[in-house]
């Protein structure tokens, strides 16, 4: 297996690409300091691909992922198909997840967080380019660190002084 740098986003395409886009425009743009290796990249999902095809392509994707981000819209916890199968094959394969909330909030959204993601190794926070860039740089290491312990196998979130720094 080739080197893990990718970082596979997940997230409702009904409803939340626009934040998965502002988040491809970040990287993009030379005065913002965010970049990631986006794992779409990877490959290409033609339209009317069966749902058997489509998880090919996407664990393709996620075998070559350092990090699971996945968007928590209104509807994703809801979402059993693709997305809760791309949150199953990340805790499965012990890929670091950050669960990026868009309503704001900086923790464990417990009405919006999937159900499956609430009390498993991740960092909560919300959708912003500095803390989402914050996590992409500390998280995975960090991730490494607690799933050695099996008391520490759980949700976390950044003190509100990492915030605080970041602005």
């Amino acid at each position: 297996m080739g080197y893990k740098n990718k970082t596979y986003v997940c997230f409702d395409a009904d409803t939340d690409m626009k934040h998965y886009g502002l988040m491809k425009a970040w990287k993009e743009n030379e005065h913002h300091d965010f970049d990631f290796h986006n794992a779409h990249e990877i490959n290409n999902i033609k339209d009317g691909s069966t749902e058997e095809a489509i998880k090919k392509k996407l664990r393709e994707r996620l075998l070559n992922t350092k990090v699971l981000i996945v968007l928590i819209g209104a509807n994703t916890k809801n979402l059993y198909k693709y997305v809760r199968w791309e949150i199953e094959y990340a805790i499965e394969k012990d890929i670091p997840i950050i669960a990026v909330n868009l309503n704001g909030e900086k923790k464990v959204d417990s009405k919006l967080c999937p159900p499956l993601l609430k009390d498993k190794l991740a960092i909560h926070t919300h959708f912003g380019q500095k803390i989402i860039n914050h996590a992409l740089n500390k998280w995975p290491d960090l991730h490494t660190t607690h799933s050695k312990k099996e008391d520490t196998k759980c949700a976390y979130h950044f003190k509100d002084s990492v915030y605080d720094n970041l602005k």
